[in-house]
């Protein structure tokens, strides 16, 4: 039985991840003829092309892509095999990728992070702010934070608690337009789209009537936090996270509307890539996550004035 050439294996998901053979080379301290040839040699072996070259460019073919998440996750597992018999008696040391959502980041998982280096001082996080969907095994991140439905099956993943979304607008809004009472009453309304989630918004009542509402209004917006300016002045309705808008629940400078109408919570779930083994670091982070964010999160989901919707 002939063994795979795991080292060519290895140096393809270099390539892939840096889109440069000078980069990979210089990334895992090989020459840049090395590892040309180790590509090279991959590519006679499955006979099939894994990049277009040009003078300018290096990009992944159509059966390239595949076969460079399976790379990926090939070197994950060698390295975290490698990193697990190292770390097994030790502290935990070394770096960790993290990816969360940019608004849920800012303000639960930032100080959370602070306080996880403080305790850990030979580990090193870098810490990934972004509301758009990412491919964690591809990208590279050891741990990644999602709120609402998860589509990755091939991913290990965590429901850590329930986020409450509220429809909320400003109270001179809602004086001058009118309260809705019902769904239905928001057709002709100003509602605000959130852009990472797209299309209709969902409500259901407690006998489980569930409508639909299409959203069209005057701003949409890839981040949260960028509707609630246009919230204050009041130039309409939108549909956000308690972590966004509870202080300005609280203050009253927004209104939680439509009461009757509560959806479940959406879920924050914890994700990691598909390979049960991980570092001590990663396992460490993942625990103190995990133990932390239950309570920001039960904050969220407590009932509130007004009502809610189904992301």
């Amino acid at each position: 039985m002939r063994l795979p050439d795991l080292e060519a294996w290895a140096i393809f998901a270099a390539v892939a991840e840096h889109r440069s053979f000078s980069g990979a080379a210089a990334a895992i301290g090989l020459s840049k003829a090395t590892v040309s040839k180790a590509v090279s040699r991959l590519e006679a072996q499955i006979g099939q092309s894994l990049f277009h070259r040009t003078s300018r460019r290096l990009a992944l073919t159509e059966a390239g892509r595949p076969l460079a998440d399976h790379a990926a996750r090939l070197l994950a597992e060698a390295r975290a095999a490698e990193e697990a018999a190292h770390d097994a008696a030790a502290s935990p040391a070394g770096r960790v990728r993290l990816a969360v959502p940019m608004s849920f980041g800012i303000a639960n998982v930032a100080p959370l992070v602070a306080r996880f280096l403080a305790q850990h001082p030979g580990v090193e996080i870098d810490l990934h702010l972004s509301d758009a969907r990412i491919d964690i095994v591809a990208e590279g991140f050891d741990v990644a934070l999602r709120i609402g439905d998860l589509a990755d099956s091939s991913l290990r993943a965590r429901r850590l608690c329930g986020i409450a979304s509220h429809i909320v607008a400003a109270p001179a809004y809602l004086a001058a337009a009118g309260a809705p009472a019902h769904p239905g009453d928001l057709t002709g309304h100003r509602l605000l789209g959130y852009a990472n989630a797209p299309g209709p918004w969902r409500f259901a009542d407690a006998e489980g009537t569930v409508l639909t509402v299409r959203v069209d209004g005057p701003l949409t917006a890839n981040s949260g936090d960028a509707l609630v300016p246009a919230l204050l002045q009041g130039l309409g309705i939108a549909r956000l996270p308690g972590f966004i808008v509870g202080p300005h629940l609280a203050s009253g400078a927004l209104v939680a509307i439509l009461p009757d109408w509560t959806p479940p919570a959406i879920g924050l779930h914890l994700l990691t890539p598909p390979s049960p083994l991980r570092p001590v670091r990663v396992e460490a982070l993942i625990a103190f996550l995990a133990e932390h964010l239950r309570d920001p999160c039960a904050a969220a989901t407590r009932p509130v004035a007004g009502g809610q919707a189904l992301p």
